[in-house]
């Protein structure tokens, strides 16, 4: 019976299947002319303004808290920003056999995001793992990868990539950065307003990213580049995307027990250090590929709803360790006094 319901509801993301009727609608009616203006000014404005609320949403008090556990943190930083990329830079090796060199830029640049913060924190709850590391983690990934992940896009990607040139470190400033610190900035006076309307706010920052994909998508069609794209090439990009999941989950949860963290640890650093952030990813891609940004997102789209169905699977089952159940037995709370003598009166009387 759990097979059958399990094959009946597959955990897939509500907003995954609005991303996809966005490039399902992209696809079919792109913005052509003075629409397609339009669309792309919306989109810079959209993306300007969606950084500007991370700013404005991050606390620096709490960012300074949770560096009192560096270990942890250092360990999902590595897992993001040194193994992932130095895992997509070995892909390279299979272009242009399984990949095409635009499909495998994006695959590249999907290994430079910096780690999810809601689905990392949800999951890691889920498997009764140490939450308050996997919401500071995943808020120093975000933080972190903001400076981080442009830079590492000029190294790696460079003048090789269609689309990316020097001048999009530029775009990066002045669209990402500046609204960034102006949020932080701003922060006191705003910040409990943001706090306050955070569901609102919380549709804004879904309704920009998916105007960003129908712009970037858009463009593709008009561009025709998705003539580039095969039914052949689509598979072999999610089975390299399905073992490069797989490596990293593995190696995030054994080599933190190599580490010698404890079981909560391990689970944030598994859920925190080998996801990857489509919030963040997008909007940094629309900046930096600009027209090419479509093909860009695309792996970054495909392993982000990977990444979501594997995890979910795995913190059910992370959620039934022994480990994990003898240590809710330890720390839930004991019987009021009332109940205790209620309990005893029962078992004399008994």
């Amino acid at each position: 019976m759990k097979r059958l319901r399990w094959f009946r509801r597959p955990p897939a993301d509500p907003y995954i299947l609005l991303l996809l009727g966005t490039v399902g609608l992209a696809a079919l009616f792109p913005a052509r002319g003075t629409a397609a203006g339009v669309a792309s000014g919306a989109s810079t404005a959209a993306i300007a303004f969606l950084f500007f609320l991370y700013g404005a949403r991050l606390s620096t008090r709490e960012a300074l808290d949770g560096l009192k556990h560096w270990r942890l943190h250092a360990t999902v930083l590595a897992c993001t920003f040194v193994v992932f990329p130095l895992l997509g830079l070995a892909a390279g090796g299979l272009v242009p056999g399984l990949l095409t060199q635009p499909l495998y830029q994006g695959l590249l640049f999907l290994t430079l995001v910096p780690s999810t913060i809601q689905s990392s924190i949800a999951f890691t709850s889920m498997a009764r793992g140490n939450v308050p590391a996997a919401i500071c983690a995943g808020s120093f990934s975000s933080l972190v990868g903001i400076l981080l992940t442009p830079l590492l896009a000029a190294a790696v990607l460079g003048g090789g990539s269609a689309g990316f040139s020097a001048d999009s470190l530029v775009g990066v400033v002045l669209q990402l950065l500046v609204p960034f610190a102006a949020g932080q900035v701003l922060r006191r006076w705003i910040g409990a307003f943001v706090t306050r309307h955070k569901r609102l706010l919380g549709l804004v920052d879904r309704g920009s990213i998916l105007l960003v994909v129908y712009t970037a998508f858009g463009k593709g069609v008009v561009q025709g580049i998705w003539q580039q794209v095969s039914a052949v090439r689509l598979a072999g990009l999610l089975l390299v995307e399905a073992v490069l999941l797989a490596v990293m989950l593995a190696l995030t949860w054994y080599g933190a027990r190599a580490l010698r963290f404890d079981r909560a640890d391990r689970v944030a650093i598994q859920f925190a250090g080998s996801k990857k952030s489509l919030a963040a990813g997008l909007p940094m891609a629309s900046v930096l590929f600009g027209a090419h940004a479509a093909l860009a997102v695309l792996p970054l789209m495909l392993f982000h709803q990977m990444q979501l169905m594997v995890c979910a699977v795995i913190a059910k089952r992370r959620s039934r360790d022994p480990e994990a159940l003898a240590q809710d037995r330890l720390t839930a709370p004991e019987p009021p006094a009332a109940s205790r003598t209620a309990v005893g009166t029962a078992t004399r009387s008994g």
